[in-house]
């Protein structure tokens, strides 16, 4: 099938909860791959939200089969050569660049989430694919044969189910059979997103405006700053990872006084608190949620599947969790034409089979790198800077979850039925075949 086709119709009815990366991949794909597509979403109008997002060249690979999606993404992509790493008073450790990185496993993008999500959004309408915005769901169901929602009070029937609907998604009640609260992951984020216009004027930041555009981390006890210059040097982001115990019951995302960032970066670089000079107050107070890991991402029927942050929320710096939800979309499409209508509940199965430990490892390398940056003993890093550098491994961006799929879909169910079959039999915990 070649890029500007769309495969013959599958049959396959597949409503999708949420219009989020994971949610909106998912319709494409699955609208690619010939199967009958129905997006819900709560929000009655989309609006760009957000600040600097980023996608690994595992995701690009996707974006990159969307027909004029790549043009568009360049056009507001960052495009700095790399991140220059500092610690909190503000010496230089290493700069981490992206060149050999770009050669080796493709590009990247990263930008504005609110206009990068336009971007992909307007390309599902242009596809044809049917969204309905204010449609807020309040229930899942499932049978043997199909799967649905309950919104503004009708009925929505499919095939199957993809909840993509975040990490207050309703769909984990009905797969794991119980209410799953998130909780505080103890880390908290303020964010931001301005005009950089004063701040460029300012020479003791010449370095943030010369040349390219530009990207610097400061990392210390239990906080990391990040900053970067956009658009050519007009507008300027930077997130603040902070620890922070705060109830997440009632909202994760709220606005904070720009004090409480001051407070948090007391005694830092000075360079930081010019720049927290010129930001509006407030900013954004983002709650990392956490979940522990789920058992299963599918329902007991197996017609409804947790794609995205409703399966596996990231931290930030995994710097993957929109490119792991887009790997969510593109496979659970695959599978479904690997399976075909009668065999839709293999698809799902196969499709966590796929899925579950690669999320997973993607999911710990966050861990490993906000530990990294916030325990740093400063003596041993003088002596190996590079231990600082941001890991990225090949078996994480060097990936194509499409042809993944695709190759491997036949042994996993195959594999997966030979354990079904163990249990059926009774057969010891150590006659069943290990993934």
């Amino acid at each position: 099938m070649t890029t500007l086709d769309r495969a013959p119709d599958s049959g396959i009815r597949v409503i999708i909860v949420g219009t989020g990366f994971a949610g909106l991949t998912a319709a494409i794909e699955c609208h690619r791959k010939g199967h009958s597509v129905l997006v819900l979403e709560s929000f009655p109008e989309l609006k760009l939200l957000g600040d600097i997002i980023s996608f690994g060249p595992n995701s690009a690979r996707i974006f990159q089969r969307w027909p004029g999606i790549d043009e568009k993404l360049d056009a507001i992509s960052h495009k700095s050569e790399g991140i220059l790493l500092k610690n909190f008073k503000g010496e230089t450790l290493v700069k981490q660049t992206w060149g050999e990185e770009a050669r080796i496993f493709g590009r990247k993008y990263d930008g504005h989430r609110g206009e990068i999500h336009q971007i992909v959004y307007q390309h599902a309408l242009d596809s044809g694919i049917d969204i309905r915005l204010g449609h807020k769901v309040v229930d899942y169901f499932e049978t043997d044969t199909e799967a649905g929602v309950i919104a503004n009070g009708a009925r929505f029937v499919g095939d199957l189910v993809l909840a993509a609907d975040g990490v207050r998604s309703k769909g984990r009640t009905i797969v794991l059979g119980h209410e799953d609260k998130p909780k505080a992951s103890g880390y908290a984020v303020y964010r931001t997103w301005f005009d950089s216009g004063k701040l460029a004027k300012d020479p003791d930041l010449d370095f943030l405006f010369k040349g390219e555009e530009h990207h610097s981390a400061w990392l210390g006890p239990d906080v990391h700053f990040i900053a970067a210059t956009l658009n050519d040097g007009k507008d300027f982001s930077w997130v603040c990872t902070h620890k922070d115990d705060a109830d997440v019951e009632e909202s994760w995302q709220a606005h904070a006084p720009l004090s409480d960032a001051r407070k948090c970066l007391e005694g830092w670089d000075p360079i930081i608190h010019k720049i927290l000079d010129e930001t509006p107050d407030p900013v954004i107070d983002w709650k990392l949620v956490y979940r522990d890991p789920l058992p299963t991402w599918v329902s007991p029927k197996r017609r409804i599947a947790l794609i995205g942050d409703a399966a596996h929320p990231f931290l930030p710096t995994s710097i993957q969790g929109a490119s792991q939800a887009m790997e969510d979309g593109a496979t659970i499409a695959v599978c479904l034409v690997k399976s075909g209508k009668p065999h839709v509940q293999d698809a799902l199965a196969a499709f966590e089979s796929l899925r579950y430990e690669r999320v997973r490892a993607a999911q710990k390398t966050g861990e490993t790198t906000r530990d990294a940056w916030h325990k740093a003993d400063w003596e041993t890093v003088k002596k190996n800077p590079d231990s600082m550098k941001l890991k990225r491994d090949g078996w994480l961006l060097n990936f194509d979850a499409e042809v993944y799929a695709e190759e491997n879909y036949a042994a996993t169910v195959a594999l997966l039925g030979d354990k079904a079959a163990a249990r059926d039999f009774n057969l010891p915990k150590t006659a069943e075949i290990s993934t």
